[in-house]
Order: structure tokens, then sequence, then C-alpha cells
């Protein structure tokens, strides 16, 4: 299947920033909204409590079910929000080091929130994306 997101670069912007700083898609791409994938078990539980990194590897597994459910993968997400309920950058990063990782060189635009609660129960870690595919 054809790749519907082109990711875009600037030369004029820092280059320290770990994602691209815009993505496109075509008008003939259909898009793909998910909600916020959190760190639960399959049984409701919270994954990893206390754990950033851990519960950013459960929602990114998360995240890869409900997209490959939509008929697409994690090469298809074009944006990402990745929130984190701490006031502490460590904290963001450890996070933010499991996300981005998962995403590799599809390192697609991206915004890292420090926010102060989550909705479950010792929720750390929610990861919003959007994608699209070529049907």
């Amino acid at each position: 299947m054809p790749q519907a997101v082109t990711l875009v670069r600037s030369s004029a912007l820092s280059d320290t920033a770990e994602y691209a700083y815009a993505a496109t898609a075509p008008s003939e791409a259909r898009l793909i909204f998910l909600a916020g994938s959190c760190p639960l078990e399959a049984d409701g539980s919270t994954a990893g409590v206390g754990d950033y990194a851990a519960q950013a590897a459960k929602c990114v597994e998360n995240m890869t079910i409900a997209l490959a459910e939509a008929g697409a993968t994690i090469t298809d997400v074009i944006s990402t929000r990745v929130l984190v309920a701490s006031s502490t950058q460590a904290d963001l990063v450890a996070a933010w080091e499991v996300v981005r990782d998962a995403f590799g060189d599809h390192d697609v635009p991206s915004t890292l929130l420090g926010v102060t609660v989550l909705g479950y129960d010792d929720q750390l870690v929610e990861i919003e994306a959007v994608a699209a595919v070529l049907d």
C-alpha cells in the first residue's frame, strides 16, 4: 500500500527537535483519529504503575492495536500528542524517549505536554494520534 504521510523538515528551524516540524497527506487519504491510547491492560487495570517509561510503552502497544483495527500501522501516523501527568521535565523525557524510539525514522510532528492528571487510576501517560492511509 502506498504511504500517505509525507514528513516535512525545515532547514530554517532548529534541528534539535526529535521530530519533523510538519506532515501532509493527500486529499484522497482516509484520516484516522484515535482516542487517547492509555496504559490499560485488557482487564482494565493500569500497567506500569509509577513507571513513566513502562506506561508509555503500553500506550504505544495499545495505539498500535487500535491502528491495526482501523487498517493502519505506526508509519501511517501523521501526528501525536503525548500527555504526561507530571511537572518534572525528566518524567516527560522518560515517556518521550519510549515514544520516539517506537516511531524510529518515522518521526512525526509531536507535542509533549505535562498535565496535572489523567483519567484512570495511577495513569501517568496518554498518547493521542492521527493517521492517514490511502485505501
